[in-house]
C-alpha cells in the first residue's frame, strides 16, 4: 500500500504522514511547487522533514501551470490577501490524484484539519476542494481531523485503520504539539508561514504588476521575490537589490522585460544592482539613474556616467529619501 501525501514542509502535514507511515504504508511527499513557497534552495530542507515523518520527497513542479489555471481567474476567489486557497488545494488534489498511477500509489492524504483555516479548511470548503479535484473515487484522506468526517475509501477498504486516525479541529496548536513532542518534531514550518501569496506586502506587489502589465510569467514572479520596488512617475517599474544575495540572483536569472542600470567601469561603483523596465520614459529612466546611484557608495557630489540601454546621463546620486515616494508597499 502506498501514500502520495501532499506537504508544505509544515507540522500538521509532517504529522498526518507519521500517522499513516506508523501503519506499514509508504508514503511519498509531495511538495507542490507554484512559485510562491519556498525556493529551490530549501528542498533539501523539506527532504529531511519528510524523511523525519517516515516519507520520501518529490518536488513537483507546477509553477507555470498555477499561473495559468489557478492565481487569475479562480472559482472560488481569494482570501484576505491574493491567495486563491480552495482553488489552490483542488488544483493540487487533481494533480496529485492524476499522479496516483505513474507513481503506483493507491490513495491521498493531506494535513489539513477542519477549522483551522478561514477559507480553504472550513467544512464546507473541504467539500468544495473535493469537487474541484474530481475526487470521485473518494481517495483523499485527511489523517488529522478524519473522525470528524464520513470514511474514505481508504478507510472503508481497511487500507488504513480509522481508529489510529484523529479528530482535531479549529485552530488551538496544542494538540499537534502535543503529539510533536512524542515524535520528536522539532523541525518544522510554522502555521501558514510558506505561501507568499498570504502575505501583504507581497499580494501588494503582485497587485501593482497586474495594473500595468497582464501577463505574468515564472520569471516575472522569480523577481517579485527579490529586491526593492519602486513604481516611477511615469509607470516604469524599478527593482533594486537589496543585498548581495539579490544582486546575484537578478543577474542569474535575466528579465526580458527590463534593462539593467550600468555604471562606467572605470568608475568602480559598488553597490545595488538596479533595473528599469523597457518601456519606461526618458523621465524615469533618469531618475532611476539617480536612485540607482543613491543605492551604491558612489560620492553624492560627483557627476557620473549611468546608461540604460541606449541612453546616457551625466548625473548626481539622488538622496535616498526620495525613493521611500515610489516604493510600492
Amino acid at each position: 500500500m502506498k501514500a502520495l501525501a501532499l506537504f508544505s514542509g509544515g507540522l500538521d502535514s509532517m504529522l498526518s504522514m507519521k500517522i499513516i507511515s506508523d501503519q506499514g504504508i509508504e508514503v511519498v511527499a509531495l511538495y507542490m511547487d507554484t512559485g510562491f513557497g519556498v525556493d529551490e534552495e530549501k528542498h533539501e530542507v523539506l527532504r529531511r522533514r519528510a524523511a523525519l515523518a517516515g516519507a520520501s520527497l518529490k518536488v513537483v513542479d507546477m509553477r507555470n501551470e498555477y499561473l495559468r489555471d489557478v492565481l487569475f481567474n479562480p472559482k472560488y476567489g481569494y482570501g484576505k490577501q491574493f491567495n486563491p486557497c480552495i482553488d489552490c488545494h483542488g488544483y493540487m488534489f487533481k494533480t496529485a490524484l492524476n499522479m496516483l498511477k505513474s507513481e503506483n500509489a493507491n490513495f491521498i492524504i493531506t494535513g489539513e484539519v477542519v477549522g483551522q483555516r478561514p477559507m480553504s479548511q472550513r467544512r464546507d470548503a473541504l467539500f468544495q476542494v473535493k469537487r474541484l479535484a474530481d475526487d470521485e473515487d473518494d481517495l483523499v484522506l485527511r489523517p488529522m481531523c478524519a473522525k470528524l468526517l464520513p470514511p474514505t475509501k481508504p478507510e472503508r477498504e481497511g487500507w488504513v485503520d480509522r481508529e489510529k486516525l484523529l479528530d482535531i479541529s479549529g485552530r488551538d496548536r496544542k494538540p499537534q504539539l502535543t503529539l510533536a513532542k512524542k515524535f520528536g518534531f522539532e523541525d518544522f514550518a510554522t502555521p501558514g508561514g510558506g505561501c507568499l501569496l498570504t502575505i501583504e506586502s507581497f499580494a501588494v506587489k503582485i497587485k501593482d504588476y497586474l495594473k500595468f502589465d497582464k501577463e505574468m510569467r515564472d520569471i516575472d514572479v522569480t523577481w517579485l521575490k527579490l529586491g526593492r520596488h519602486l513604481r516611477l512617475v511615469d509607470g516604469a517599474k524599478m527593482i533594486i537589490g537589496r543585498d548581495e544575495s539579490d544582486n546575484n540572483a537578478l543577474l542569474a536569472h535575466p528579465n526580458d522585460k527590463f534593462e539593467q542600470v550600468k555604471f562606467k567601469e572605470s568608475d568602480d561603483i559598488v553597490g545595488a544592482v538596479s533595473f528599469i523596465s523597457k518601456n519606461a520614459s526618458i523621465a524615469d529612466k533618469e531618475l532611476a539613474a539617480r536612485l540607482a546611484l543613491a543605492y551604491t557608495k558612489a560620492s553624492k557630489d560627483v557627476e557620473f556616467e549611468v546608461s540604460i540601454a541606449n541612453e546616457k546621463f551625466i548625473i548626481r546620486p539622488e538622496d535616498k529619501k526620495l525613493a521611500q515616494e515610489f516604493f510600492v508597499k
